[in-house]
Parts: structure tokens; sequence; C-alpha cells
């Protein structure tokens, strides 16, 4: 058996390896990846025609004159002619209360000011 025989054998199983790893390995990846982006583009299209039917809805509403009226005097205080507009204002938060003085603390203090003693 010459070295090229014996080297042509080993050679030719790693080409064999090689060439089914193509053929099986790179196409089955392309498979994943294409059901990934699948998968994705399906939900992407679920929530636009979600949004789309929102949309349409609220399309829908707004072709009633009431909808507008009442969108025109809740966003833009807008009154029709004859009306008095009033504007409410919000109740303003409660004062905040004090801490709680610290009497112990005062009656030292007082008292050291009374016998001269500095603070420390």
């Amino acid at each position: 058996m010459t070295v090229a025989k014996r080297v042509m054998g080993p050679a030719l199983v790693v080409l064999v390896i090689v060439g089914i790893l193509f053929v099986a390995v790179l196409p089955t990846r392309t498979l994943l990846q294409q059901r990934r982006d699948t998968k994705a583009a399906t939900a992407e299209l679920r929530e636009l025609r979600e949004r789309n039917a929102a949309l349409e809805e609220r399309a829908r509403r707004l072709s009633d004159p009431r909808e507008i009226e009442q969108l025109a005097r809740e966003q833009y205080g807008l009154v029709r002619p004859g009306e008095e507009p009033y504007v409410v204002l919000p109740a303003p938060p409660p004062p905040e209360e004090e801490p709680e003085a610290d009497h112990g603390n005062v009656l030292e203090r007082a008292w050291d000011a009374v016998t001269g003693v500095l603070p420390g």
C-alpha cells in the first residue's frame, strides 16, 4: 500500500463527513431560523391586527356627533353657544404635619442655657 492510498482513505471519509454536514446541518439551521422569523412575524401580525381593530373602533366612534362633542368638551374645554363654562380646581393638598417635638431635649437645652453649660 502506497502512501497515497493510505492518505486517500481517511481524506475521502473526511470529505464525505464534510459533505454530509453541508447537506444536513446548514439547511437545518436555515429552517430553524425561518421558523423563528415566522413566529416573530406572526406575533407582529397579531399585534398589528389588534391595533387596527382598535383604530377602526375609534374611527367608528368618532363618526358619532355625540362622541365628537364629548371630546371637544373634555379635551378642549369647548362649550355650546349660551353655555357658561366652569372650571373646578382640585382640592389643595393637606398641610404637612410637623414632627412631634422632643420635649426632653428642649428641657435639657433650656436647663443648660440657664446653668451656662455649653453644648458640646
